[in-house]
């Protein structure tokens, strides 16, 4: 209490901590029924009530019920163009998306697919998260054209850029897509990464004669 009697405000640190384990506890609750349910057969006011939060608390975290599932879009979406923004001088955009794609392949990180066979079972079940997942990827070649042009001081967004984004953001769909096929066919993620890493690394090397001296960073 205040000398006037009244309750001081929360300092920003603290609303922040606790505005993002509110979110963790939404997300959390959704994914636990998604996975136990179905995405498409549960409702975003059984979500509320399994966090313990009103449903306007809900949709003000995460205003498409997609992103309940995918709670790491914003992640999903500006990977590759953080990747290619962040590269070491002298190197390519290439080479650090290589760099970056083979790092977590070696650490099953989610954002490439590695997730457990429940998980990877309700997003082909569901057309919304298929199409949601589509989207993202979408989004996320068309942040790495945006940083491609940045790179070679091309304004607009031209041809080069958009074409190198396109193959480029492919090998990272490709991995993607095989990580998730593999995760339903029951393979561990051990075995999953020592199968897509090799892949992986035999199409950006293919990529090398077109783009292995595309945006290189001034050093």
């Amino acid at each position: 209490m205040t000398e006037t009697g009244t309750t001081p405000s929360p300092s920003p640190n603290l609303r922040e901590l606790n505005k993002r384990r509110t979110r963790e506890a939404i997300s959390h609750a959704a994914t636990r029924l998604f996975i136990e349910q179905g995405f498409d057969r549960t409702t975003i006011a059984e979500v509320a009530a399994a966090a313990g939060v009103a449903k306007m608390t809900v949709t003000n975290h995460f205003p498409r019920k997609e992103d309940l599932f995918f709670d790491l879009h914003e992640e999903l979406a500006g990977r590759l163009a953080r990747v290619v923004a962040e590269r070491a001088p002298g190197e390519s955009a290439l080479a650090a998306l290589r760099r970056d794609c083979l790092a977590r392949i070696d650490r099953h990180d989610p954002r490439l697919g590695f997730s457990g066979r429940d998980f990877a079972r309700t997003v082909v079940d569901s057309p919304a998260l298929v199409a949601r997942l589509r989207e993202l990827q979408e989004q996320g070649e068309a942040a790495l054209a945006e940083a491609l042009a940045e790179a070679v001081h091309e304004r607009p967004v031209g041809f080069e850029s958009r074409v190198a984004a396109a193959l480029l953001a492919a090998v990272d769909r490709a991995v993607f897509a095989e990580v998730l096929r593999r995760t339903l066919a029951d393979e561990d993620h051990a075995t999953i990464a020592a199968a897509v890493r090799p892949s992986a690394l035999r199409a950006y090397d293919r990529l090398a004669g077109a783009l292995g001296g595309f945006a290189v960073r001034e050093a």
